[in-house]
């Protein structure tokens, strides 16, 4: 079954989720750069989700939750709403099972993303721009269909099934002093902080945010979850606002937020491109732009980075790169 409302997945259930998806998806490679390395002073662990099924993380935590779904409710299908990679990943574990998936897709969603999703075999349900849209539409297509919502970050099984790389990441890396994930809903961070600390209790997980996005950063300082309607960023997996259960494991599990500036996402981006010769896509860099732009400092520290996808138009590269140029 898929977790029920205010469930909160354990460390146990993300060494589950790694059983039930291993036939799956990818062990993904992690990567090291001796140049990047000597410039900072620290070792730096790159695990490259963007090599992952699906080309992010997202295929993770999408197989766990329709695998978890018993017969019945695997069989009215199921549906979320994704600016993409959520999406796409969905459609290809309903696809693996065999049963249809809807997705709810914003206006100002990629049109690359968009276009992956259709290809993966789900219906793509088009929406206006903006949280309460997205989330509008996505009740009113549940109550029409019966379908069973795998939702894109504040689930149980999706939290748990993100987790895993997490877990691989501190398996394959060995001891790590620090572990630097990208927020948005918050799937990934707080599923990959209950893996670490689960393995390694005493490391220090970071969440690293656009400063255009910021409702976790603006949470941590507050105390209480604060959601945002409206945000800008060129790091389009990350403007959703976090769930109340990724809220509630951030808040117990994530040491500190650090937020980022539009640019040095970009520059980010381009300097992983360059060193480590591997395609990301802007969310990804997030992580690393927290480290190159000195708000995070690393110095003699083993720090092991989660590149959660490599999902780009490469229509849009000109304009991306003008914004350092």
């Amino acid at each position: 079954m898929a977790a029920d409302l205010g469930e909160l997945p354990t460390a146990v259930q993300v060494e589950e989720a790694a059983v039930r998806i291993g036939p799956f998806v990818r062990r993904t490679p992690v990567l090291t750069s001796s140049s990047l390395d000597e410039a900072l002073g620290a070792r730096l662990f790159f695990k490259c989700e963007n090599f992952q099924r699906g080309g992010a993380f997202k295929a993770r935590g999408a197989f766990n939750a329709v695998l978890s779904l018993d017969a019945e409710r695997a069989a009215r299908g199921v549906a979320t709403h994704s600016s993409g990679n959520h999406g796409a990943a969905l459609a290809l574990a309903a696809r693996q099972r065999g049963i249809p998936a809807r997705v709810v897709v914003p206006a100002d969603a990629s049109a690359f993303k968009r276009a992956a999703i259709a290809r993966y075999g789900a219906e793509v349900v088009d929406c206006a721009a903006g949280l309460a849209n997205r989330e509008a539409r996505l009740a009113a297509l549940l109550e029409e269909t019966g379908a069973t919502l795998v939702h894109p970050y504040d689930d149980a099984a999706v939290i748990a099934g993100q987790g895993t790389a997490g877990m691989e990441l501190v398996e394959q890396a060995g001891a790590l002093d620090m572990l630097v994930v990208p927020v948005g809903g918050g799937g990934l961070v707080s599923g990959c902080a209950l893996a670490a600390h689960a393995a390694r209790p005493g490391i220090r997980v970071v969440a690293a945010e656009p400063a255009g996005a910021d409702d976790c950063w603006q949470s941590m300082r507050s105390g209480r979850r604060v959601r945002l309607e409206e945000v800008h960023t060129v790091a389009d997996g990350l403007r959703a606002s976090i769930g109340e259960r990724n809220w509630t494991l951030i808040a117990r599990l994530v040491d500190e937020v650090v937020r980022v500036e539009e640019g040095e996402i970009v520059s980010a981006m381009r300097v992983a491109w360059e060193r480590l010769k591997i395609v990301i896509e802007p969310s990804a860099a997030v992580p690393l732009a927290a480290i190159l732009s000195g708000r995070l400092p690393v110095a003699g520290r083993r720090v092991g980075l989660v590149f959660s996808g490599g999902n780009i138009d490469l229509d849009t590269l000109p304009a991306l790169f003008s914004r350092v140029a």
